[in-house]
């Protein structure tokens, strides 16, 4: 995610960090360079290219633009449900984290095995969303005999809630926990199922694909067409204008893109490692420990 005080008028000219153009600067070079070749053609040889109207580009860039911006919006709507998700990640751990500590004050053991778990849940899950190894991410967050067991689970983040689980169960048992509080508990822990399960439904289904190769092929289609279409009327200024639009289309269709999925490391992504390590803050602090980490900060403008 990016995080950079706003540039002035002259500043936003030139950043590329978090910008959509490294991304479709070849697609911009392709379609200025045809603008540029039918410019110097018309130059030679003048009336080679009759003097279009306007208005077919008109109606097609207007009907471009709505789909396009429809994509947009449905694309960011994905990206802000998935960064609530996560908020709500922060949520059930720090509700977790303050009642297992109040109900559980006299057992250490059992108040850091808890939380360590769900400290993991959270680089797990990052892990995942990301298609890396969520093994790996958790596994150093767990008692070793389950740590040891990991390797042989489809779901590893839902193996270290059965284990939670397991402890409230055991202490329900024991009658260290009634109905009401081991429900209040056991809820906790269906927050954050809820969270994985709704990060995984973002992450696995992206728009149609059809609908994505529509846009896709509309957008090239209308800029390669626009030098042909404003070169007998334009001259000199179609390069420049030919640019500028399909800086615009493509930008949209880019940006949709990059926003289908906030999972990634791209700049404009959800900021993951950062957000798990706010939750392994909380829940190391209200363990009691000292030597805590500090929260991530962005690099070059770019908090991961």
């Amino acid at each position: 995610m990016i995080l950079r005080p706003r540039p002035g008028p002259l500043g936003l000219l030139f950043i590329l960090r978090g910008s959509i153009v490294p991304r479709i600067a070849s697609r911009l070079a392709v379609v200025t360079t045809l603008a540029t070749l039918l410019t110097l053609a018309d130059l030679s040889y003048p009336h080679l290219f009759p003097q279009v109207t306007a208005v077919p580009f008109t109606f097609m860039g207007l009907a471009l633009s709505i789909f396009l911006g429809f994509r947009t919006n449905t694309c960011y709507a994905r990206w802000w449900e998935a960064r609530g998700l996560l908020g709500a990640l922060v949520i059930a751990a720090r509700d977790l984290a303050r009642e297992v500590t109040t109900l559980f004050a006299a057992d250490a053991a059992l108040r850091q095995r808890v939380l360590y778990r769900v400290a993991g849940f959270a680089r797990g899950l990052a892990a995942q969303l990301r298609g890396e190894d969520a093994t790996a991410a958790l596994g150093p967050w767990l008692p070793v005999a389950e740590a040891a067991a990991l390797p042989g689970t489809r779901n590893p983040l839902q193996a270290a809630l059965r284990a939670c689980a397991a402890d409230f169960a055991a202490c329900r048992a024991e009658g260290r926990l009634g109905d009401v509080l081991y429900a209040r508990l056991d809820g906790h822990l269906a927050a954050l199922n809820a969270v994985q399960t709704g990060c995984e439904r973002i992450r696995n289904t992206p728009t149609p694909f059809a609908y994505w190769l529509l846009l896709n092929r509309t957008a090239w289609l209308f800029c390669l067409l626009l030098p042909f279409g404003f070169v007998g009327t334009l001259g000199l200024a179609t390069p420049v204008v030919v640019a500028i639009l399909a800086y615009t289309f493509f930008g949209l269709d880019e940006l949709a893109d990059e926003l289908e999925d906030p999972f990634g490391r791209a700049a404009n992504d959800l900021p993951l490692d950062a957000i798990a390590r706010v939750v392994e803050i909380d829940l190391r602090e209200a363990l009691g420990e000292a030597a805590l980490p500090e929260p991530l900060q962005p690099e070059r403008y770019v908090l991961l």
